[in-house]
């Protein structure tokens, strides 16, 4: 039986793929949109027994982030499986389909006075294209990433075998592995299909205090000043060129208490806003994306490099240690090379990293996306048990994998 027919009999949605939704140039054959975790462990078995190369999509937010696929004969759209499946405001907890915009889940947890506290800089990501690409804003300073707010996890295994780890109590922490494992980990070892996420309180009263800095002495500094601060900031931002940013999250009297605190500390001309500065959250513009891992004490290294770079270079970076740099329009990748190899070269003083998440095709194809990745050889032993016929993504995460 032919590909296409084996699929229509399991999923209600399947039809020929199109030139437009190729990933990152390469075109789908077919598409499948399941519409409940049980269509999509079909669909996923069917791909398996007609030795289909699987790739998913959802709401293709980050689909230009990593490698071009080196083939794909089915992309996996979870759009239809965007259910809340449970919330259990009681013990903090929710359990979300894969599909399900992270702006709805908000949504909807608010109703119940709770959050999600993961921000993603780009509206419209959906709970699986979040965990598949580890996204977060500058909430992680203090709460983490998604594989740290993720207490549960239902993937669908290469084989169409649905999968299940952790509970739905936060104090259940059998299923951290399985949800840190598939954090990053770029659909290729296997569907995401649900999450069970801990929750936290919204907040009663927020506050940022912002402070505009001269270079990087001075930015390194303010930063050092908030993060040993004892006014606990929920999220901590270096927006480049020249601000630093902390919200600051609680009862209305704390807040504004400890606002006035961070202040005094800062000195210079903090001061107090109900609204988020320019740029909160947001990846810095460019058609180039590199993703920096850069502790608090490398960063006056780091402004200092990035200073130094072509005109219209931009850089966020947040508390956590992580950031973005940008680079503009006309960026050849010449440069793009000499940027990365001067980051990684800093960075790697610091046990850092730099990543390129996107750039244009012909930047792409000369440079090292990923750099030196030390556990690439334990990686490709886990590809291996969960993909032993290296059919899902087949080539979009490192080394190939």
């Amino acid at each position: 039986m032919r590909p296409l027919e084996a699929l229509a009999k399991v999923c209600g949605d399947v039809r020929a793929g199109e030139p437009e939704e190729g990933v990152l140039g390469v075109q789908p054959a077919l598409v499948a949109a399941p519409a409940s975790v049980a269509e999509a462990a079909e669909v996923m078995r069917v791909a398996a027994e007609q030795g289909l190369s699987v790739v998913p999509r959802g709401a293709e937010t980050r689909l230009d982030w990593g490698t071009p696929p080196e083939r794909c004969d089915l992309l996996v759209d979870t759009h239809r499986l965007n259910r809340l499946v449970e919330h259990a405001a009681g013990d903090l907890v929710a359990t979300a389909e894969a599909g399900l915009p992270l702006e709805a889940l908000a949504e909807r947890l608010a109703e119940e006075g709770q959050r999600l506290s993961l921000d993603v800089p780009l509206p419209g990501s959906t709970v699986g294209g979040t965990i598949a690409t580890a996204a977060a804003g500058p909430l992680r300073t203090l709460f983490g990433t998604p594989r740290d707010v993720v207490i549960g996890l239902t993937v669908v295994r290469a084989d169409g075998k649905i999968a299940r780890s952790g509970g739905k109590v936060v104090k259940n922490v059998a299923g951290y592995d399985l949800g840190r494992l598939f954090s990053g980990s770029y659909g290729t070892l296997g569907l995401i299909v649900e999450a069970t996420f801990r929750l936290h309180p919204v907040p009663a009263a927020t506050a940022w205090v912002t402070r505009r800095v001269g270079g990087p002495d001075e930015a390194h500094e303010a930063v050092q000043t908030v993060l040993h601060s004892p006014t606990a900031p929920s999220a901590l931002e270096f927006i480049g060129p020249g601000t630093v940013a902390a919200l600051l999250e609680g009862v209305p009297d704390g807040v504004a208490a400890r606002a006035g605190q961070l202040v005094k500390l800062l000195g210079g001309d903090a001061q107090i806003t109900e609204e988020a500065p320019d740029g909160w959250g947001l990846y810095p513009d460019g058609t180039t994306l590199i993703d920096v891992t850069a502790p608090p004490p490398s960063l006056r290294e780091l402004v200092g490099l990035v200073d130094g770079l072509r005109p219209g270079v931009a850089m966020t970076w947040s508390g956590s240690g992580h950031g973005q740099i940008g680079l503009p329009s006309g960026t050849t990748s010449e440069e793009v090379a000499a940027a990365l190899g001067a980051l990684r070269d800093v960075l790697g003083r610091y046990r850092g990293a730099a990543v390129v998440r996107y750039a244009p095709q012909e930047v792409r194809g000369e440079i090292d996306l990923w750099g030196p990745v030390p556990a690439l050889s334990l990686m490709r032993r886990v590809k291996d048990q969960f993909d032993p016929d290296h059919r899902l993504s087949p080539g979009r995460f490192v080394g190939g994998i």
